[in-house]
């Protein structure tokens, strides 16, 4: 509030001076008294004046607050009412467009049923109507009863007997009923039999006669002229259940089958009318009366009227199966124009109500239920409409036309009803309070005392700033292309300066572009397999596609992991900023929630990967160009710049330009950006001020909400932490929910579970499909393998392998059709999560790096499967065959246990890994040193690894993967060799493994034992495959390199700052990592190329060692630098 001016004269505020003497003692002189005396009448006056103002100023004031209040108050409710009226018009036309569609539905269908069983009376040359008895009619009418979308149709077929015909017909009724009797029994699975049903069957003409009792008996017909005879129903339960007769009964005796009758008989035309029934109540009794109605469709031969199809039409269950979202509390009114009654006259309407919702239907009555303040709302549509040929009918025949209307209920509007327009009233009538408020103790401070003017009262007129600013104009885009035709838009050949015409281009002045690119994707991308990248893609563009739907935003292409959409195109849109904004801000909701759940099945670091977004707003030249694979495309400025914003973007972060943030908050959207702190430099445009779009995507509690049971045993970690050994977590049909709180190892273990459970399908395809239980004497075994003997000694330079059996391969059952069964999936899940907390929290030797190799060994196996494509593309993961492919792979693919015991070997190998080397451990004289001398780590981790699988919880798992003592012993074999694989520092091992590779892989081959021969190169392409994974970030995208070589200097650093190591690691570091590449890594990638089992993926892995060597030699030295900056200080503090 602005303070009151001061104005010369102004009255003082002290109160003797309101009545100053006209005595001036100035220089002692006395001044005579005027002739009048008036100021405090003056004052009077203006204070009488000011306080007749405030009256009018508080008057207006409550008139306004009134006023606005009750404007406010019947806007918003008008508002609801405009929206309960658009959304019941919306679905009060799908209601009748869906209903006129079924009632179509039915009639084509029955009309085609009619043509049907003409021409099956036609094609049996042996029968003629009315003697016309069509084959498995229960089977056939069940058929066509599904184009009627009912779920209980009552189909009667009815032959017209003519007077020459009816000595006939007892004897075809005895002769024929019994067959079909047969086939609807068998069809229906009806328990009565045939005789039975027979002797309920009156062969000759029949109708029911009442007596003055209303009893009913069975009557022969003899009245002249032609019967309409009940023969052939569907079903047969009901013909027996409503009627005392089963054939023969004259339905032209039911006036209203009559009437339908006329019609049809004079149009050939099919007929609908209505009959009365009661429904079925408790305990059998008799229920409430129900209209329906019946369809009499003619059935023709040669252009004459020979029978008919009388089908029930129950409206309840018409409703009830209408299936529409979003229906509910709708009442349908069924109009007929005729009534319902015997005797038709066109004169009194008839109506039936009902309560339909998208499920379900209640009969309210034969009366109109609706209220008629809705009248207004109604949705009618003609839903049958039989008037044809009304002229050929005698007067007083009604054909009826059924009208379909659709009301509102008071429930109905009552969804759309919200406290808000209460809400929005008292906010406004709090607002003209507090604003009253703030005056009163204005005028109290200030104009208390001020009584020759009054204050000037300066009222604030803008309480609620503008939502859309004048600059903004909403503009409509006519196309210019109108009546052109096809110029060569799709021919590569046809070139030239207006060789193709005008071309196919827009400026649009108004456009909001955003481009999306995955950060990370690259070095993810590095150590995956291809099917696993484009799930990746898929899904993510999939939701984004949703998106894009939900939002109208138009998506305009995807180059390589960069998704481009656009708003504002090809349909203008005055608020296309906001639309990409809140696109992009669900955009990177979307995207993390999908890689947590895709880091299950896709792996460890998924849900590092973050999605960095540009956005940026203005004139676009968009429009076809035309030539080979032509599409739509943008070209300009602001193409660029939004590809900028988003080069210069940060993770999870959606940066917008300046026009962008004035385009946000001219739309009233300011608390949505918050300004960058620096500006960034843009090529061609300098530095530009950009701001960040708010998403508000924290990430949720890291506890998980798991339950876990764990075992009394403890093991100490390096940090001296006390870790628990997890048995049960459940895992089962995990939610987006439960895998936002899951922890990043319950994640790795659930994708260890995936990756292993189709290895074990696959094992047991191969042995026939089931899980055979094991026997003592294999328990015996169990107990007994691996003792005796250390497991370095345990170490064998050949593995004899199962041999590759065309035989048992074409019998084979597919994996993917096999189920291990939950308890074996579980113990499966609790074996890994077990052999997770055995994992120590090492930097570089923990579970991630296990469940890293664990990935790089599945790529390298499904290359081997994959490696004799063409196209090198992976076939689905049910399609693949562990097929020998003539010796490529050595029998590796000839027996899933081997493909089983490598990835179980990659996974448990690092297990208790302490965190320094085997020299270390031997120096300090470990009890693990103590029991194995050599290769410690490796040993230990065999051991505790296989003791812990051979506990009786995991019975029913080392059933899936051995069921034989040779599987056990080759099991068993396969896990010693691989693990001891992966210790590369003992000489010995070394020694002996190159001595055997160029043994095995000479230029001239050694004569030897062809498999022998064979299994030695196939072990000898294992050990190097786990090799090979055991370093594979050496051999993988830089990013991916640099960040395991942190973790692995960390790891050494922090031992030799805790006196576990002789060397400060970072003193050669830099040259230790490039004779690394060049004795070790580079040399075993060419291994992985020269034996020719690995296809493109030794290609890829020696292309990464090669460039990452490069990369390390230009940038190591100040990478090892920026190590000791950072992890100098972090390990002083511990």
């Amino acid at each position: 509030m602005s303070k009151a001016p001061s104005y010369p004269g102004d009255w003082s505020t002290t109160g003797s001076n309101a009545g100053m003497s006209q005595h001036d003692s100035t220089c002692g002189r006395d001044f005579p008294e005027p002739a009048e005396y008036t100021p405090p009448a003056v004052a009077n006056r203006e204070e009488k004046a000011v306080t007749r103002a405030k009256c009018f100023f508080f008057f207006f004031l409550l008139l306004a607050v009134c006023g606005t209040a009750t404007a406010t108050y019947l806007f918003m409710e008008n508002q609801e009412q405009n929206n309960f009226k658009a959304a019941f018009a919306a679905i009060g036309s799908e209601v009748s467009t869906v209903a006129g569609q079924r009632v179509d539905q039915l009639y084509s269908a029955l009309n085609a049923y009619s043509v049907f069983i003409s021409s099956e009376a036609r094609a049996d040359s042996s029968s003629s109507w009315p003697f016309v008895t069509i084959p498995d009619y229960s089977l056939k009418s069940e058929s066509i009863a599904e184009l009627f979308g009912l779920q209980s149709p009552e189909i009667i077929m009815c032959p017209i007997v003519n007077e020459e015909d009816r000595e006939g017909w007892p004897s075809f009724v005895l002769e024929q009923a019994p067959v079909w009797y047969q086939e609807s029994i068998d069809n229906e699975g009806n328990n009565r039999t045939v005789e039975e049903l027979m002797n309920m069957t009156t062969p000759y003409l029949n109708y029911y006669k009442f007596d003055e009792n209303n009893m009913v008996t069975v009557e022969k017909v003899t009245r002249p002229g032609p019967v309409l005879a009940n023969w052939q129903t569907y079903p047969l339960d009901d013909s027996i259940n409503a009627l005392l007769t089963l054939r023969s009964l004259d339905m032209l005796t039911f006036p209203e089958v009559a009437d339908q009758f006329l019609i049809t008989n004079m149009t050939l035309r099919p007929s609908i009318g209505f009959i009365q029934i009661y429904g079925t109540g408790v305990g059998g009794e008799l229920g409430d009366l129900i209209v329906d109605s019946q369809i009499v469709q003619p059935i023709m031969e040669y252009g004459k009227l020979v029978g008919v199809i009388l089908l029930k039409l129950p409206w309840l269950e018409f409703f009830e199966n209408l299936h529409i979202d979003g229906l509910s509390d709708t009442i349908a009114v069924l109009r007929s124009n005729c009534n319902f009654g015997i005797g038709s006259s066109p004169t009194e309407k008839n109506e039936l109500s009902y309560l339909i919702d998208s499920s379900s239907a209640i009969f309210l009555g034969q009366l109109n239920a609706h209220s008629p303040k809705y009248d207004d709302l109604v949705v009618s549509r003609v839903v049958v409409d039989d008037d044809a040929a009304t002229a050929k009918l005698p007067d007083g025949v009604c054909v009826p036309k059924l009208t379909l209307d659709l009301y509102p209920t008071e429930e109905f509007e009552a969804s759309f009803q919200t406290s808000k327009p209460k809400l929005y009233t008292v906010v406004v009538v709090a607002i003209f309070a507090f604003t009253s408020f703030v005056f009163l103790l204005y005028d109290y401070l200030v104009g208390r005392r001020q009584r020759k003017f009054m204050f000037r009262i300066k009222r604030q007129d803008q309480i609620v700033s503008n939502v859309f600013p004048a600059a903004i104009r909403d503009r409509l885009y006519e196309g210019d292309q109108k009546g052109t035709k096809d110029d060569g838009l799709f021919d590569p050949l046809c070139s030239g300066v207006g060789a193709r015409g005008a071309p196919l281009a827009d400026l649009f002045l108004e456009t909001t572009i955003v481009f999306a690119d995955i950060a990370g994707f690259t070095a993810w991308s590095s150590a995956r397999e291809p099917a696993q990248v484009f799930i990746l893609l898929e899904t993510i563009y999939g939701e984004f596609d949703k998106l894009a739907y939900l939002h109208n935003v138009f998506k305009v292409e995807t180059v390589g992991d960069c998704y481009v959409a656009v708003a504002g195109l090809p349909e203008p849109d005055k608020d296309h900023a906001m639309a990409v904004c809140r696109f992009a801000r669900d955009c990177v909701k979307a995207m993390k929630d999908t890689t947590l759940k895709l880091e299950v099945a896709l792996g460890p670091d998924t849900s590092e990967l973050e999605l960095r977004v540009g956005i940026h707003s203005g004139q676009v030249t968009a429009g076809v160009l035309r030539g080979e694979r032509s599409r739509f495309q943008l070209f300009g400025d602001t193409m660029n710049t939004a590809s900028r914003m988003e080069s210069t973007s940060a993770r999870s972060q959606i940066q917008v330009s300046q026009v962008t943030a004035d385009l946000l908050v001219a739309s009233g959207f300011s608390t949505w950006i918050v300004p960058r702190e620096n500006n960034i430099f843009v090529k061609g445009k300098g530095e530009m001020q950009t701001y960040w779009l708010k998403t508000n995507t924290a990430k949720g509690p890291s506890k998980s909400k798991i339950d876990i049971l764990t075992l009394d045993e403890t093991v100490e970690s390096s940090d001296g932490s006390d870790r628990t050994s997890i048995v049960h977590a459940d895992y089962d049909n995990f939610d987006l929910d439960d895998v936002r709180v899951m922890t990043k190892t319950e994640r790795l273990v659930e994708w260890n579970v995936e990756v292993l459970n189709p290895l074990l399908q696959q094992i047991i395809a191969s042995r026939g499909g089931d899980v055979v239980a094991r026997n003592q004497f294999l328990l015996k075994k169990e107990a007994t393998i691996g003792t005796g003997k250390t497991v370095l000694e345990e170490f064998v330079p050949i593995i004899p392998l199962k041999r590759f059996d065309a035989t048992e391969l074409s019998k084979r059952q597919k994996a993917s059709s096999i189920d291990i069964g939950e308890e074996a999936k579980n113990q499966l899940r609790y074996y890994l999560s077990n052999v997770a907390s055995m994992y120590r929290d090492n930097p570089f030797h923990n579970f991630e790096h296990a469940s890293h190799v664990t990935a790089s060994v599945k790529k390298l196996l499904t290359r081997i499967v994959d490696v004799d494509d063409g196209n090198g593309l992976r076939k689905p993961s049910d399609e693949i065959d562990l097929i020998d492919m003539a010796g490529h792979s050595y029998g590796i693919t000839s027996d899933p246990l081997t493909q089983f015991s490598v990835v179980f070997s990659a996974i448990i190998h690092d297990m208790d890994h302490p965190g320094v080397p085997n020299a270390q451990l031997v120096k300090e004289n470990t009890r693990s040193a103590q029991i194995f001398e050599k290769s410690v780590a490796e040993q230990n981790s065999v051991e505790l690894a296989w003791s812990m699988l051979m506990g009786q919880e995991y019975e029913a798992l080392r059933a899936c993967i051995y069921h034989t003592e040779d599987d056990l012993r080759r099991f068993r074999q396969l896990v010693v060799n691989t693990v001891m694989a992966t210790d590369i520092v003992d000489k010995e091992l070394q020694a002996l493994r190159k001595a055997r590779w160029e043994t095995a892989f000479a230029e001239t081959p050694i004569q030897d034992d062809n498999l022998s021969s064979e299994d030695c190169k196939a072990t000898i392409v294992i050990e190097h495959l786990i090799q090979a994974s055991d370093v594979s970030h050496t051999m993988q995208h830089w990013h991916i390199y640099k960040s395991w070589n942190e973790k692995f200097f960390m790891e050494c650093y922090t031992a030799y700052k805790a006196g576990r190591a002789d060397s400060d690691p970072s003193k050669n570091w830099y040259k230790g990592e490039i004779g690394f590449f060049d004795f070790y890594v580079i040399p075993l990638a060419k291994k992985l190329d020269d034996c020719g089992v690995f296809g493109v993926s030794s290609h890829e892995y020696l292309s990464y060692a090669q460039s990452n060597r490069d990369e390390w030699a230009r940038e190591g030295e100040g990478i090892v630098k920026e190590y000791l900056v950072k992890y100098g200080d972090t390990i002083r503090q511990r």
